[in-house]
């Protein structure tokens, strides 16, 4: 039994380098979910906020593993 699923769009998570502030790494992931990129930047500033280190660490591994895409 096999099956044969095609996919009409095909998505990836990537660091958006021409909208980038730091690494890319909010412009990619407001580009990939569709959210302004401004509330996304503001989402990790407040989480960053209340997490320090658990949002440091998250973006410094998302900013090394996500790929580049323009």
């Amino acid at each position: 039994m096999s099956f044969n699923r095609e996919y009409s769009v095909q998505k990836t998570l990537a660091k958006d380098t021409r909208h980038k502030k730091l690494t890319g790494v909010c412009a990619g992931i407001a580009k990939h979910y569709q959210f302004p990129r401004l509330a996304v930047r503001v989402a990790a500033i407040a989480a960053l906020l209340m997490f320090p280190v658990a949002t440091g660490v998250a973006y410094i591994v998302a900013s090394l593993l996500m790929p580049v895409k323009g």
